[in-house]
């Protein structure tokens, strides 16, 4: 039988429990992928099915959204979240930023801007992508009500009273984001992570890290890579992210990793409690 929600217990930084909810453990094509035939595209597992790659974290009374790609709507319908303080953005291509515009009714329903905390490079590439949205002479009732926040040279920032520590990652070549927040850390689009990046994702709870497939990729983690970077950074539950329908079945494919790593599913949601 599949579940459609599992809970990790471990303990927190804070007593307030953390809960990540993912949004969505796809590629930048999702899964089933438009014409396509394979048995993953076909599977009648909820859990082959894969939206874009995002994440909502709880924390008390604070959410948090990471990346907000082109399903963002149906994820939040679907998972039933309507409040959001903050937008962490990895990185600016499409299935990470693609749905900015849909944070909308949340600034209409909660009357208030929403800061976007992301990378200098990022946040030039969204207000001009977005410029109606970021540009304050640009006035429109409907629009989305954003700021942009840079994090290139912050060592930790504030959402509410959350610390939140953005962590350097090598998406093959581009220099983009990862988060920690407390004991969980967030990583996806990742191919390497630097040697003073791999101290800042030490003693975690729950590794949240993406492995694109198990043939190699020059951009993505496989998931040989992906194995070997836990085996080093010993988080206690690594779930896996950012996953194609060239991995495999969702069912197969857990059967074959270590007892700590396990696929990620679009609805998952971990505790830290």
């Amino acid at each position: 039988m599949v579940r459609q929600t599992e809970e990790i217990l471990v303990t927190a930084y804070v007593s307030i429990p953390l809960q990540i909810t993912l949004l969505g453990t796809g590629t930048s094509q999702g899964i089933p992928v438009i014409g396509c035939k394979c048995p993953v595209c076909t599977s009648t597992d909820k859990r082959d099915k894969r939206l874009r790659t995002s994440a909502f974290i709880q924390i008390g009374q604070v959410g948090i959204v990471i990346d907000i790609g082109p399903d963002f709507r149906s994820q939040m319908l679907t998972n039933h979240f309507d409040d959001v303080h903050a937008i962490l953005v990895t990185h600016e291509h499409n299935d990470h930023v693609s749905g900015l515009d849909d944070i909308r009714p949340i600034n209409f329903l909660h009357q208030r801007d929403i800061p976007v905390y992301t990378g200098s490079r990022t946040l030039a590439e969204l207000e001009r992508r977005f410029y109606y949205a970021f540009d304050p002479a640009y006035q429109y009732p409907g629009k989305p009500k954003v700021h942009g926040i840079s994090i290139d040279q912050l060592d930790t920032f504030m959402v509410k009273d959350v610390p939140i520590t953005p962590i350097r990652i090598d998406h093959g070549g581009l220099d983009i984001f990862g988060f920690r927040i407390g004991n969980l850390g967030y990583i996806t689009d990742a191919k390497t992570i630097p040697a003073s990046s791999m101290k800042q994702l030490l003693g975690l709870e729950i590794l949240v890290l993406n492995a694109l497939r198990f043939e190699t990729h020059e951009s993505h983690l496989n998931m040989k890579g992906a194995i070997a970077l836990c085996e080093k950074l010993k988080p206690n539950h690594c779930v896996i992210t950012h996953i194609s329908h060239d991995m495999g079945l969702h069912a197969d494919v857990n059967k074959f990793l270590p007892p700590n790593i396990r696929l990620g599913y679009d609805g998952l949601s971990l505790i830290i409690a």
